[in-house]
């Protein structure tokens, strides 16, 4: 018998993941939207692209039955919508909250032993809502985060020295939006720190379309946003729960005075496996990388506190 996943939110994020779950044949995929007949149809769509893909993962698709979602191992949350012209960042905050807590209290009667990847912006703030909703131990609430942020990283200096994007490892830190922290150190091309093969200004340079990478794509698209990486990052996350590869990704847990910040979900390297993120490594910061981590962290908290504030 196959595991299962279940995504919610049937839009470009949340279907992309849909597909490349069920492309790996890691899981059967549940994928639940409010719109009528837009999650059966996707579903559809990907399960008759099944006898080309050659895969037998089972996709099912429904509007507002959370029933469906009973026994999921995990449960991918992109639900929420963009910030749109003429919306304050509090009204984006208080409905993209509201959509949070009525989707995790659905999923915390229907599947309350499943693991929450949370995709859904401001993402680092959501993490604090699913958490507080659902009740779950803070190893089963994981926000993706820096699984995506690290891969643009990545990307980017794959592309300054013309090598391949395996060769390149990177680790970016804190919350997900302009106050993240990639760290060159920790940076490396098969196995060389990228201090060693780029510029100090090159590097800087490379950092800066990091944390505008999402940005930048939707000064291009003009409507929508990102779907394909941040798919590609919660999938990521998701095979190395499912198989419980132990693996080390960074990304948005609660912490409970490592790097010395308490009661915060934020981006930090990450052992993800079965029961979830199972352990949080503490890398040695500089005093400068500290500072920017300690200011992520500030950011985060504003927003909690916005939350608090706004009921």
């Amino acid at each position: 018998m196959r595991k299962k996943v279940t995504v919610i939110g049937a839009g470009n994020v949340g279907a992309t993941v849909a597909m490349r779950i069920a492309e790996k044949e890691l899981a059967d995929v549940a994928l639940i939207d409010i719109l009528e007949g837009v999650p059966a149809g996707k579903a559809l769509d990907l399960t008759e692209a099944a006898p080309i893909e050659t895969h037998d993962s089972k996709i099912i698709g429904v509007t507002n039955d959370y029933s469906l979602a009973k026994g999921s191992e995990i449960v991918i949350v992109t639900a929420g919508i963009p910030r749109k012209p003429g919306m304050s960042r509090d009204d984006l905050l208080t409905t993209n909250a509201g959509i949070m807590k009525s989707v995790i209290k659905e999923i915390a009667t229907v599947a309350p032993d499943a693991i929450l990847i949370i995709v859904s912006n401001p993402l680092d703030a959501m993490c604090h809502v699913a958490f507080d909703t659902s009740g779950f131990d803070k190893k089963r609430v994981i926000g993706m985060a820096g699984v995506l942020d690290s891969a643009r990283f990545r990307a980017f200096i794959a592309m300054e020295l013309n090598v391949s994007v395996e060769n390149t490892h990177a680790f970016v830190l804190g919350a997900h939006g302009d106050t993240m922290v990639p760290l060159p150190r920790y940076s490396t091309v098969a196995g060389i720190p990228i201090t060693e093969l780029i510029s100090a200004e090159r590097i800087e340079a490379i950092i800066e379309r990091t944390r505008n990478g999402g940005g930048e794509i939707v000064g291009l698209l003009k409507t929508g946003s990102a779907f394909y990486a941040p798919a590609s990052a919660a999938t990521e996350m998701a095979e190395a729960i499912l198989k419980d590869k132990k693996k080390i990704l960074p990304c948005v847990t609660y912490l409970q005075g490592e790097y010395g910040i308490h009661n915060l979900f934020i981006g930090v390297p990450v052992k993800l496996g079965s029961a979830g993120a199972e352990e949080i490594v503490e890398i040695k910061l500089t005093d400068d990388e500290n500072e920017s981590l300690q200011r992520s962290a500030q950011a985060v908290q504003g927003l909690v506190d916005d939350l608090k504030r706004l009921g």
